[in-house]
């Protein structure tokens, strides 16, 4: 399914909406990511600190334990929203979390409150990577 304007642009602006939820009242980095599965539907997730650091989620992770959560297992493009310097792409950890229910061809826009300030492929951000296919 390729992903159109249209889409891109609702799914950015379900991470911003998402963003503006997030819990972040130490680091005050506020993250919010928005997925689209195979039924169409949008998924979207805040970063959720806690004063355990370790213990923090990312906006991506909580976008996944909602499209989980609803039967999903399946990630066709994604939008994370953040305000840095440089564009806000998804954590390490995160990247491989996506990898679990994505392909290395799926679109990753990154934006901020007022543009999309990039895109990639999660290959692009996770060249190489070890997937469910690995596992048989």
């Amino acid at each position: 399914m390729a992903v159109d304007e249209h889409l891109m642009h609702a799914l950015v602006q379900a991470a911003r909406a998402a963003r503006e939820r997030a819990y972040a009242p130490y680091s005050k980095f506020l993250v919010g990511a928005a997925l689209l599965d195979d039924h169409g539907r949008l998924h979207a997730g805040c970063n959720i600190e806690n004063a355990a650091y370790p213990q923090s989620q990312c906006a991506e992770a909580s976008a996944i334990a909602h499209l989980v959560l609803t039967g999903s297992r399946r990630i066709l493009a994604a939008a994370v929203v953040g305000v840095a310097e440089e564009p806000v792409t998804p954590c390490g950890g995160c990247r491989q979390r996506l990898r679990e229910f994505a392909d290395e061809t799926m679109p990753i826009w990154v934006a901020d409150l007022q543009i999309v300030r990039a895109h990639y492929t999660l290959g692009q951000l996770l060249p190489a990577s070890f997937g469910p296919s690995h596992l048989g």
